[in-house]
């Protein structure tokens, strides 16, 4: 009797990996398309519209050529064209990682993100695209 009640408390555990392993997927995907087509032959992806009309970087620009060199384990290629992208990357692994747990013990995966964690993201993010397009920070140009 044990086993039984073990594995039915096992089978929605199991079953609650569907959606992170549905969205590990999805990111594996779209990082094999980004490390098979190449961003930085012209004509495979569109051009940043912000780029195109104002010539500034949008904190997205190098993100697609940082993918690349980050599939292909070039981390300061990765981190030269968009290092807010990789800080992503590194991010979604560790959280992605946490969920993963959390579900594998039955619980739920908790954030606790309130407004001066959104506020401090948006900030950083704010800061890194003025600088991005200062003079002075021309490393940051992807």
């Amino acid at each position: 009797m044990r086993g039984v009640n073990a594995d039915t408390q096992r089978a929605p555990r199991l079953t609650g990996l569907a959606v992170p392993g549905g969205i590990l997927a999805a990111v594996a995907g779209a990082f094999a398309y980004v490390g098979t087509v190449d961003p930085n032959q012209p004509g495979h992806y569109p051009v940043c519209p912000l780029y195109r009309i104002t010539g500034l970087y949008c904190p997205g620009c190098g993100g697609l050529r940082s993918a690349h060199a980050f599939v292909h384990g070039d981390f300061l290629a990765a981190l030269q064209d968009n290092a807010m992208g990789v800080v992503g990357y590194l991010g979604f692994a560790v959280l992605w990682t946490v969920w993963v747990v959390r579900t594998v013990r039955g619980r739920p995966l908790k954030l606790g993100l309130g407004p001066v964690h959104l506020w401090t993201a948006g900030t950083l993010l704010l800061v890194f695209t003025v600088v991005r397009n200062l003079p002075f920070g021309g490393w940051l140009h992807p």
